[in-house]
């Protein structure tokens, strides 16, 4: 009896777990995908996805975690913030990360109402600013999940084809 099998369950494991992390930021959801993803075509000997394939899925996911870092900056940007408000997005982005769900929500919005408002903005358009950064977050949130979504069809189409 082969163990092969528990390789490709923990591949699977590792990418439901990055889908959900793609979508809950309590997990690096792309980088999880691409571990799952990989392994799943190292239990095959890289017999169906090679490394053009492999090469692929890893520049979808460095694409995918320059959004994430950066779409709450794009957001606060978009709605005229200051530049102390794209500065205070990107570094509560950056703090979320230790802070677990509620700081990952929320340090985007956190940070660029804080960087508005000592740049001498008024509260109204801080928070203004604050919600265009959460924006910035949710669609990175779903521009992650929606490269997940072509990352498993990638895989999927070498695996089908023979890579």
């Amino acid at each position: 009896m082969t163990w092969h099998w528990l390789w490709y369950l923990l591949a699977t494991l590792l990418v439901v777990a990055g889908l959900i992390g793609s979508v809950l930021p309590a997990l690096p959801g792309v980088p999880l995908v691409f571990l799952g993803l990989l392994l799943a075509a190292w239990a095959d000997g890289f017999a169906h996805v090679g490394a053009w394939w492999l090469l692929l899925l890893g520049v979808l996911t460095v694409i995918a975690i320059a959004i994430d870092f950066i779409a709450g900056v794009i957001g606060a940007k978009k709605v005229g913030a200051s530049r102390y408000a794209v500065i205070g997005a990107a570094l509560g982005t950056l703090v979320g990360l230790f802070l677990g769900i509620p700081g990952i929500i929320f340090g985007p919005f956190i940070g660029a109402l804080l960087g508005e408002l000592v740049a001498g903005g008024t509260l109204r358009k801080a928070g203004g600013v604050g919600v265009g950064a959460w924006l910035g977050f949710v669609v990175g949130s779903l521009a992650k999940l929606a490269i997940c979504g072509v990352m498993l069809g990638v895989f999927a189409f070498a695996f089908a084809t023979g890579g």
